[in-house]
């Protein structure tokens, strides 16, 4: 049983006829299966329990639930959360007590389990939490935000690491040299420019790395060439996919490194993020959204053509659809990036929403209530209110807001862009305030 773990045949992919039989040949992953680290510790003494295995695609979460089973001496059952559900699970769990009467253990690895419903999560605890089953979840995606909070208790969580052009290197050169389960017989010979192109453009998944190399052995026998070259590897590529998710953490990380760049004035990191995410196949209007956010909570007065930019950006989209389009974003990008910045409409709205719910019964001083019939001017509606149109500087200071918050300041200009102005504008109506007294009496009547 243990053997057939790892037996592949003869036709099966490079990277199946590859995998791993030992902790020793897995590329990479040297922070949990080095020498004393704690993964390979807990293999090794076949206490690992149940575990999560969170990385990229082609990191080796699979061999190493493999690898898992043959150290604990365990029966190995995949399952699929994409095509298997309950049902199966119920089968599954009465295997396992039957092995369990005869003192065999069951490993049930669980690929993509981020695919789980809550129903199938919820099956699978008394069975993890009793030990009738060690599960070993495999995942590329946050489990934090695809578990429930049950079941990620009872795992223990590893994340795997993209494997870095060392690791593919290596796997690449032990994969041409394999006589018995890689391209040994071939006679293959890679120059070292196409050796480096293949690590890199594989993105540290070693699946990935093998595939495109099997694809080069078939192209260089059509070539009748034992010498992979440059050439030979790019046509193997074809087209390189971006690493992304819309609806994953790639996802809110992206959008995250979008926004950061712009608050942080960086226009070149602005540009990748979303060429990044449109390339990823991101919604645009979603980018333009997002950039008019940005525009009114990050920039504000500081710049007040920002967020007309944004939104001319969101409109030229919407009219020209992509690739026209993707420029208007990315002028938007620019110019947000480089724009002065000020966080202090954002900071003043959060403040005066706090103050709304503070005083949500806060009575309108009587001066500015509106007065529209003769027994609301008998009980002082209006009574005060200064027209500031007939003041000479078009400004007279009367109190505005409701006792409880009277001198209560939300609004603050910071000292950059055209709030400068603005701060200049209310220094001089504080003046003009302080040089006339703080009086409301009425002068001129009452006027809306």
């Amino acid at each position: 049983m243990q053997d057939s773990l790892f037996a592949t045949p003869d036709h099966a992919p490079l990277a199946s006829r590859l995998r791993p039989r030992s902790l020793d040949e897995v590329a990479g992953q040297q922070h949990l299966l080095g020498p004393g680290m704690p993964l390979r510790v807990a293999i090794e003494r076949g206490e690992t329990g149940s575990i999560l295995l969170w990385g990229p695609p082609g990191t080796g979460k699979t061999t190493i639930a493999r690898l898992v089973a043959r150290h604990v001496k365990a029966e190995f059952v995949p399952f699929s959360a994409v095509t298997e559900g309950v049902p199966r699970l119920r089968e599954i769990v009465a295997e396992a007590e039957k092995r369990r009467v005869i003192g065999a253990r069951t490993v049930l690895f669980v690929d993509e389990i981020h695919r789980f419903n809550r129903g199938q999560q919820d099956a699978l605890l008394p069975h993890v939490e009793s030990g009738l089953l060690t599960l070993i979840g495999a995942t590329t995606e946050n489990p934090s935000f695809e578990l429930n909070g049950a079941l990620l208790s009872r795992l223990r969580v590893f994340v795997l690491q993209a494997l870095d052009t060392d690791a593919l290197g290596a796997l690449v050169d032990r994969a041409l040299a394999d006589r018995d389960r890689g391209l040994g017989a071939h006679a293959l010979t890679i120059t070292p420019e196409a050796r480096t192109l293949l690590v890199t453009e594989s993105d540290g998944d070693a699946r990935r790395a093998l595939t495109v190399l099997e694809a080069c052995v078939v192209l260089a026998a059509a070539a009748e060439t034992k010498e992979l070259t440059p050439a030979l590897v790019a046509q193997a590529l074809q087209t390189r996919l971006p690493s992304y998710d819309k609806s994953g953490e790639q996802h809110f990380n992206l959008i995250s490194a979008y926004h950061k760049s712009l608050r942080g004035s960086d226009p070149q990191g602005a540009l990748y993020w979303l060429a990044r995410m449109v390339e990823g196949g991101e919604d645009p209007l979603y980018i333009a959204r997002r950039t008019v956010r940005f525009a009114a909570e990050d920039i504000g007065l500081a710049d007040p053509r920002a967020l007309q930019i944004a939104i001319a950006a969101r409109d030229a989209y919407h009219f020209l659809g992509s690739p026209e389009g993707e420029l208007a974003l990315a002028e938007a990008a620019v110019y947000c990036a480089t724009a002065p910045k000020s966080n202090r409409i954002y900071v003043a709205w959060k403040a005066a929403l706090d103050a709304a719910r503070e005083t949500p019964a806060a009575g309108v001083p009587l001066h500015i209530r509106n007065a529209p019939t003769a027994l609301m001017q008998d009980l002082g509606y209006g009574a005060g209110y200064q027209y500031a149109h007939d003041a000479a500087e078009g400004y007279v200071y009367q109190e505005y807001l409701p006792d409880a918050l009277r001198g209560r300041v939300f609004y603050s200009p910071s000292d950059f862009g055209f709030e400068k102005d603005v701060a200049r504008r209310m220094a001089w109506w504080a003046e003009l305030a302080g040089r006339r007294g703080t009086g409301t009496g009425a002068e001129g009547g009452i006027r809306e």
